[in-house]
């Protein structure tokens, strides 16, 4: 069946790409690894008619996309946004003019945030689809990955944000700093993942030599591999909660994500006395998408 419209979200390592029916429902998903991060400007008009040729060959397309794509270094410059507002839609969005006539890309803008500075792009646009199921919700969000979001959402809009770097900290501390030779690829040890968020959360200001005791404590005791690792995302994570405690404390928080890491994230919640909900990333991700396409017709 040829896509009635198309829906991208661009990362910075990869591109999620859905052919889309008129109804909203998914044709097809996909998956391709040529993110923001290997494209020059002029190369992404030619990876979207790779990807799409058969539709094209039956007329032109709409194409919603979100994410890096609008960034500086992306296709075209979307500019951020700023809160508090609601997440941008598709009267926001850059409208790019093609060499290829049948290709109609609308590139949906980020969020800024000007004190203190902060910025996104792709999140808003889940945050977006979270709110087209649930207007009325008035709490926080809390978008983990690379760089964790936690967006304070009231009356339709967002009010403000604060992006920790945990998942990327997380990633240079396993893979090419000394805790590599200390630390597991894969495993959780829940007891020891809960304990270090604990340990972080009561005395944040020991993180560094916490840290490196995770390499002390393998040369002279053996420290299993798996408990290094959840001790080292424990202990991340538990500086990343005391850091936004005023964003999650006494408040109602969704987590965005259904991941191994999403559900780290409520289980150092939990620990805290705080039940978190966990809702599929990529389908908010689907509705904010729709939801700006609807504003195209």
């Amino acid at each position: 069946m040829r896509a009635a419209w198309i829906a991208v979200d661009w990362g910075t390592s990869h591109l999620r790409l859905w052919r889309m029916a008129a109804s909203g429902a998914v044709l097809d998903r996909i998956d391709d690894d040529r993110g923001m991060g290997r494209l020059t400007p002029a190369e992404f008009q030619p990876v979207l008619e790779e990807l799409l040729t058969k539709d094209l060959k039956q007329g032109p397309l709409t194409v919603v996309c979100c994410g890096m794509a609008g960034s500086r270094q992306g296709w075209a410059e979307a500019r951020y946004a700023s809160v508090p507002c609601a997440p941008p839609g598709i009267g926001q969005a850059t409208h790019l003019r093609l060499t290829e006539a049948r290709l109609d890309v609308h590139i949906l803008p980020g969020l800024s945030q000007a004190i203190p500075a902060d910025v996104m792009r792709g999140e808003e646009t889940q945050i977006a689809g979270f709110l087209a199921v649930q207007p009325e919700f008035d709490g926080v969000l809390c978008l983990p990955g690379t760089h964790c979001k936690w967006v304070h959402v009231s009356a339709g809009e967002v009010v403000s944000f604060k992006t920790v770097m945990t998942g990327e900290m997380f990633a240079l501390l396993a893979r090419q700093s000394v805790l590599r030779h200390s630390v597991s690829a894969d495993g959780l040890d829940h007891t020891a993942f809960v304990g270090a968020v604990s340990r972080a959360m009561s005395r944040p200001e020991a993180l560094v030599g916490d840290l490196f005791s995770l390499r002390a404590e393998a040369l002279l005791a053996g420290l299993d591999g798996v408990v290094a690792r959840s001790r080292l995302s424990g202990l991340l994570i538990g500086a990343e909660l005391a850091a936004a405690r005023a964003y999650w404390l006494g408040r109602e928080v969704v987590i965005l994500g259904e991941s191994r890491l999403a559900l780290a994230y409520q289980a150092a919640l939990a620990a805290q006395g705080l039940a978190a909900d966990c809702v599929n990333a990529e389908e908010m991700t689907l509705n904010g998408l729709r939801a700006a396409y609807a504003g195209v017709r």
